[in-house]
């Protein structure tokens, strides 16, 4: 995924600097020529030949070494690099960007560089909200560095608050973000559900499905990395959204059809790719009466067709896209979804072996518009989100 990307790492002195070691690996096994500048203090928390065991690059750290190949370091790297990233970065480095100063061998090559650069500032509490670090922060976003916000959690001193660097999980997502993908779809608004809904018969039990949400969290992802700008409503799923995804968590089908329909206006393509309990239930009057928990009765009630609203009501220019899983003659009833509910696309999703339909990574479907019927292969989830976008590029 980032194969022909030079991606230079600046580690500076905190003690979260032992994690950069798994992201340098994490990057490297994606195929990125990885670079890694440390601080003077950097080095009291990990060591350089870390760094150069796991990519193979020497890692710099004095500006007037001269123990490699002659180049001006700073200026090569600065020149070479797709994407920097300062993780974890001190309030002293980025006091020192904000004001300018080039010191060391990594502020200078920051200075020097056009490449897109992203602090993960990690810090104590009391620190980050010094509101003159956050003047700083604000500057660096002004000349249009981008910043990766701490986290709450138990911080090195003790304490317990903002100022933890996120995961190296999701330092890699804010990388890939920059660099993994084409950005083909920037400037469009996608809204995508994903999951279950859940209708609730009392304060213990429910009525739903089975999907895991696994479909719509991937075409999220994928249409974020290609500079989509997305919301993601989903049900009660184990899977967190990719980073710069807007959640809109709901539970029953009346929750998801108003989140969508509330957002529905101003969306380029809406993907409706969850799995709607069908039904609601309702305690009938002769259990209203009883109170007997040996003689519960309910009574179902159709839920909200959050499809077919969609295409009653699409605005011009909007693209409309639904999933279809049926048991039996998947392809007519899915061409008839198709026109019932005015969609432009249809996803007809097989569940015809177990690699495919709920919980599986892998997925096999089918798409059909009123122009064409397109089979696409057995692949990832998320390959087959990405050819689900490819179409919907086609259309917009």
């Amino acid at each position: 995924m980032l194969t022909g990307k030079t991606i230079v790492l600046g580690v500076t002195g905190s003690i979260a600097a032992y994690k950069i070691a798994n992201l340098a690996s994490m990057l490297v096994k994606l195929n990125a020529d990885v670079h890694v500048i440390m601080t003077q203090n950097a080095t009291k928390f990990i060591t350089p030949m870390t760094f150069e065991t796991l990519t193979n690059n020497k890692c710099i750290v004095d500006t007037f070494d001269r123990n490699f190949s002659f180049d001006v370091k700073h200026v090569s790297l600065a020149k070479r690099g797709d994407l920097f990233m300062v993780a974890p970065c001190t309030a002293n480095v980025i006091g020192k960007v904000a004001g300018g100063i080039c010191d060391d061998m990594l502020t200078t090559t920051i200075m020097a560089t056009k490449a897109p650069v992203l602090f993960a500032p990690a810090m104590n509490t009391g620190m980050w909200e010094n509101p003159i670090l956050q003047d700083n922060l604000n500057k660096l976003k002004h000349y249009g560095y981008h910043i990766i916000e701490p986290i709450v959690g138990r911080l090195a001193c003790g304490d317990t608050g903002s100022g933890k660097m996120p995961s190296e999980e999701t330092l890699l997502e804010h990388i890939l973000l920059h660099l993994a993908k084409e950005k083909d779809l920037k400037g469009k608004r996608i809204l995508v559900t994903a999951g279950p809904t859940q209708e609730a018969i009392d304060p213990v039990r429910f009525i739903s499905n089975h999907s895991s949400g696994k479909m719509g969290y991937a075409i999220a992802k994928m249409a974020v990395l290609r500079g989509a700008e997305v919301t993601l409503v989903s049900g009660p799923v184990s899977i967190q959204p990719f980073a710069g995804i807007e959640k809109v968590d709901v539970k029953s089908a009346q929750e998801m059809f108003e989140a969508v329909t509330s957002r529905s206006v101003d969306q380029d393509v809406i993907i409706m790719c969850s799995a709607v309990a069908d039904y609601k239930p309702a305690f009938c009057a002769e259990q209203k009466v009883k109170k007997s928990d040996d003689d519960m009765r309910i009574e179902l009630t159709r839920t909200q067709d959050i499809l077919g609203y969609l295409g009653e009501h699409k605005q011009k220019g909007q693209l409309l896209v639904g999933f279809s899983m049926e048991t039996e003659n998947l392809l007519a009833n899915s061409r008839a979804k198709l026109e019932k509910k005015h969609a432009d696309l249809i996803c007809a999703n097989s569940i015809a072996s177990d690699q495919t339909g709920f919980a599986v990574d892998t997925n096999q479907v089918t798409l059909i518009s009123q122009q064409e019927m397109k089979e696409l292969p057995l692949c990832s989830k998320e390959e087959t989100a990405d050819m689900i976008l490819d179409s919907l590029k086609d259309l917009l």
